[in-house]
């Protein structure tokens, strides 16, 4: 009784090690090809329109932001309002943080990360890079400090709303796959209305 249970048990964990450990090579290639493509254009129209020691346009954060954008598709943190909400939001937050408290460094960084997080999880615009986004305004180059508020424009928004068009076009270029994700609006209207439809049904009886 005891070694048939053990196999049992076997099977199992062998049976779910083998699917979480399977990889999709097709959603892999698809990734590739997305970030691949989202970073070479940010990073060829920076090489056409500035100089190389003003290297601003490529900012760390954009790098996280393709693993959700082209590798986690259907992801809530991946989709359009929390991708530029997300990066707005926390790209305001830390140049303020850094026009108004720019030393000493152990409070404005984390305060404008922490900032970040509290106000894109009440607008409900959490992006995680969004993060990195603040943190670089805070402890980035002089280029990129020097920037002011223009940092909210360029780099950050033209940056994103490139990778954003790249993942319009490459996310559905494949049946399987669909971005934005399917909103789930509609059912929770559903699921609100046929309760009241239904308390209705019992006063008119």
């Amino acid at each position: 009784m005891f070694k048939q249970k053990l196999k049992r048990y076997y099977r199992i964990i062998k049976y779910i090690l083998h699917k979480e450990t399977l990889v999709d090579y097709r959603e892999s290639l698809w990734s590739f090809l997305g970030s691949f493509i989202g970073i070479s254009a940010i990073g060829f129209i920076q090489s056409k329109y500035l100089l190389p020691i003003e290297n601003i346009s490529l900012i760390g954060s954009f790098g996280a932001t393709c693993v959700l954008l082209y590798g986690a598709i259907d992801s809530p943190l991946a989709q359009p309002r929390n991708l530029i909400g997300g990066h707005l939001i926390s790209a305001f937050i830390g140049v303020t943080v850094y026009k108004l408290c720019p030393d000493p460094i152990w409070f404005s960084a984390p305060l404008a990360v922490a900032l970040s997080i509290m106000v894109m999880q009440y607008t409900k615009t959490l992006h995680p890079p969004g993060g990195a986004t603040a943190l670089i305004a805070v402890i980035g180059t002089e280029k990129i400090k020097s920037l002011g508020y223009l940092y909210l424009f360029s780099p950050v928004l033209s940056g994103i709303i490139i990778l954003l068009f790249v993942a319009f076009l490459i996310n559905n270029l494949d049946a399987k796959r669909q971005y934005p994700a399917k909103s789930k609006l509609p059912k929770t209207i559903k699921k609100a209305i046929i309760p009241l439809k239904s308390h209705n049904k019992k006063n008119a009886a």
